[in-house]
This record gives structure tokens, C-alpha cells and sequence, in this order.
């Protein structure tokens, strides 16, 4: 019998799979998945659903990350593509250059939430940190942080608010702003402004300038009168607007105040006598002595502004008299003295013309009277009194001489609005 030799196949080796095409097939494999979590593709009917990228919502801020140098009043925007925005944060970092208290900046989404814009200005020389939160349709959510830093102002403007510090103030006293250096940009300044009373009161900004100091003002005048009890509260977004020139306003202020007794006082000039009333009812009434032919007094309404216990007038302070061998030549140490124009009107005690009370106009302008009667003014007189003034040959006061504005009507008054 023959013995058949079957030759031995070898063993087939394993095949290297490349690392390369390992990573493809495993990514393949994960692609076919239908799990929702991983945002494949699905057949018709087998379930929706709106799929997000790997990304994510993507965010983009404006100034851009880093960005020095920013104009104060330009806006920071946020856009997002591929979600919405949520919450939006511009905060400053710190005390701006020169050391003030910088502001937050508010802004407002669109309807949508896909953009959001900022609605005020910004604190010059300020580091500014942008803070986004931004999801997209699947709910994935990210974060964006970005910071930038305005630009220093190389000019500034100061402003002095009048009333301050919960004031308790008179029914004729405006709400004030005077103003370091002029403004030209009046409507950017106004447009800053809210103010807000309780109750409600009708009234309008205006801009007016001392004829006198040149010092320019925007007040807010009610259309009558304030009544006893109105809360005021004003809010002023400042800081960060040019007032013109590059002349930069660097604080916002807030604050609120009340109206106390309705105080008012009548000066007949021609009877020599002045009346006082609280909430309309006469209190007090006085013998006085007003500007003399020469020095008349003027006419209208006036505010209490301030009020001194003691008070050196000269003749020189308001032009009259330098000499004092002259005629009208006066230096003299003044008590109980209440002012009522920024020109120098006061209600004071005058002993010296205690023979003419009731009798005739000796003054060189202002309203005296006996020593007693001005201390019984000086201690109820309070900011924002009202003093109306009738029958002397003189004008009427100018509207910027003190708070001259009441001898406006209303309708005159609103016309003096940058915004009217």
C-alpha cells in the first residue's frame, strides 16, 4: 500500500489593522448609535428634537477682548450664533483712574436673545469685565468672560446737585445740576435724567444760565408748585457722557428728598410790609424797608437758597461803591440773613434803618427788617421758600438769577427742554 505524503498548509498570520483606519472604524461605529445624547442623524419617524453642535452656542463681545483705549459712550454689544444669551454682566474692576467709584453697565436683550446692547455710558479710565451665559437648542451651555478698559478722560466736568442727602426742602425749590464748564451736548445730558415723584407731578427740565456767574444749570421745575409730602427721587446716569469738547462728566448721582411746609411770603414794596404764610394760612406779617429809588428790589419770585446767621456785605461785592467816602458806600456785619438771588438779594435784619420799617424803602436792594422780626424769619426759613415780591420800579428778576424760573408759566418753562 502506497502511504500518500499530504503536504502541511501553513497558518495564515493576523492581519495588522492600521492604527488610522482603527479610529475610523470605531468612529463609525459610534455614528450609527441612536442615542440622543450623541446628536447622529435619525430616519424619519423615529423620534426629533433640535441637535446641537460640538461647539456649542458660540459668543462673540464687542469691544473685543483686551481692547484698551475704548470711548466711554461707545456700546458693548454680545451676539450669539447657534443658541441664546442669558445672562449679560459688564462690571467694573476696580476704581477707575483717577480714583473714582465706577459704574456698572445695564444693557437689554432684543426679543429674540440673540444680541445684547448696552444702554448707558461707562466710567472713563475703567477695566470693564463682560461675562456672558449662552445656551444652545439642546441646552448645552457655555460662559464667556472678556475685559477691556476705556479710555481716561483727558478733560473733566464737574456738577453740583441741589437738593441733597434726604433733604427736607420748600414747595418752590427745583431739582438742580449746575455745571462746572458749559454744556453743549445738552440733549446727551438730559436724556440721562429720570426723575420720579410720589405722587405723580407734571413738570419738565430746563436749561438756564446765571446771568451773572455764567454758572449754567439744568433744574426741574414741577408746572406748580411742589405739595407738602412729595417724595422726589432723582437718578442721574452721568458718568461717562461728554458734555462737549471732550470735557467728560465721571459720576452718576442718585438721591432723594421730601417737600415740607408750604411756606410762601408776599413783599408789597409799596405798603412796606411782608406777610407770611404756611400752607396758606398767614402766620406772621412785618414791617419792612426794600430797595431805595436808586437800589430798587427786584420783582417776582424768589427762592430761599441759603441762610447765614452772620454775613459781611460791602457795597464793592456788588459793584455800588469801592470809596468809602461815597455816598452809597456801605461794609457792614450783617445778622440773620437769608438769600434769595445768586446777585445778592437777602432778607435781613437792618437795625440801622429800624426808623423807615413801614415807612419808606432804604435799602440798597435788599429786604430788612428789625432785628427781632429777621430772627423770626431766619429760624423758619428753610430751602426752597418761596418769596414773591410786588410793587417796585424794578424788573423782574432774570429766570437764572437764584431759582428765577417760577416767574415762567409752564408752557415757557417746558420750551426751555433740550428735548422739547
Amino acid at each position: 500500500m502506497y502511504r500518500i505524503r499530504i503536504p502541511r498548509i501553513p497558518r495564515p498570520r493576523a492581519l495588522a489593522v492600521p492604527a488610522v483606519l482603527l479610529a475610523l472604524v470605531l468612529g463609525a461605529t459610534a455614528c450609527d448609535s441612536h442615542d440622543s445624547s450623541a446628536g447622529g442623524d435619525r430616519p424619519p419617524g423615529k423620534g426629533g428634537g433640535a441637535t446641537s453642535t460640538a461647539a456649542g452656542p458660540r459668543v462673540t463681545v464687542s469691544p473685543a477682548a483686551g481692547k484698551s483705549g475704548v470711548a466711554p459712550g461707545s456700546p458693548v454689544t454680545v451676539a450669539v450664533a447657534g443658541g441664546t444669551l442669558g445672562a449679560v454682566t459688564v462690571t467694573p474692576q476696580g476704581k477707575s483712574s483717577d480714583g473714582v467709584d465706577p459704574v456698572a453697565v445695564s444693557g437689554a436683550l432684543d426679543q429674540a436673545a440673540h444680541t445684547w446692547t448696552s444702554d448707558r455710558t461707562m466710567t472713563p479710565g475703567t477695566s470693564y469685565k463682560v461675562t456672558v451665559t449662552a445656551a444652545d437648542a439642546a441646552g448645552k451651555r457655555s460662559q464667556t468672560t472678556s475685559t477691556f478698559r476705556t479710555a481716561a478722560a483727558a478733560k473733566v466736568n464737574g456738577v453740583t446737585p441741589t437738593p441733597l442727602n434726604n433733604a427736607v426742602v420748600g414747595v418752590a425749590l427745583p431739582v438742580s445740576l449746575a455745571f462746572d464748564v458749559p454744556v453743549t451736548d445738552k440733549a446727551a445730558v438730559e436724556k440721562a435724567l429720570t426723575l420720579t415723584t410720589t405722587p405723580a407731578v407734571r413738570g419738565s427740565w430746563g436749561w438756564l444760565t446765571d446771568p451773572l456767574t455764567g454758572i449754567q444749570r439744568v433744574d426741574w421745575r414741577p408746572d406748580t408748585y411742589w405739595t407738602t409730602g412729595t417724595k422726589v427721587t432723582l437718578t442721574a446716569k452721568l458718568s461717562g457722557i461728554d458734555t462737549g469738547g471732550g470735557h467728560f462728566l465721571r459720576r452718576d448721582i442718585h438721591d432723594t428728598f421730601s417737600i415740607g411746609t408750604a411756606r410762601v411770603s408776599y413783599a408789597d414794596l409799596a405798603k412796606h410790609t411782608m406777610r407770611v404764610t404756611e400752607n396758606g394760612r398767614t402766620v406772621k406779617q412785618f414791617k419792612i424797608s426794600a430797595g431805595s429809588a436808586g437800589f430798587p428790589t427786584w420783582n417776582g419770585k424768589m427762592v430761599v437758597m441759603t441762610k447765614q446767621s452772620d454775613v459781611r456785605m460791602t457795597s464793592a461785592s456788588v459793584g455800588i461803591a469801592t470809596d468809602k467816602d461815597a455816598a452809597d458806600f456801605y461794609d457792614e456785619d450783617v445778622k440773620d440773613a437769608v438769600r434769595i438771588t445768586s446777585s445778592g438779594t437777602f432778607v435781613h435784619a437792618a437795625p440801622w434803618n429800624d426808623r423807615y420799617m413801614g415807612k419808606e424803602n432804604k435799602s440798597h436792594g435788599c429786604i430788612g427788617m428789625s432785628a427781632a422780626d429777621a430772627k423770626w424769619f431766619f429760624d423758619k426759613a428753610t430751602r426752597g421758600d418761596l418769596v414773591v415780591t410786588t410793587g417796585s420800579s424794578r424788573a423782574v428778576v432774570d429766570k437764572g438769577n437764584g431759582y428765577g424760573e417760577w416767574n415762567l408759566s409752564a408752557d415757557q418753562w417746558h420750551a426751555l427742554s433740550a428735548l422739547a
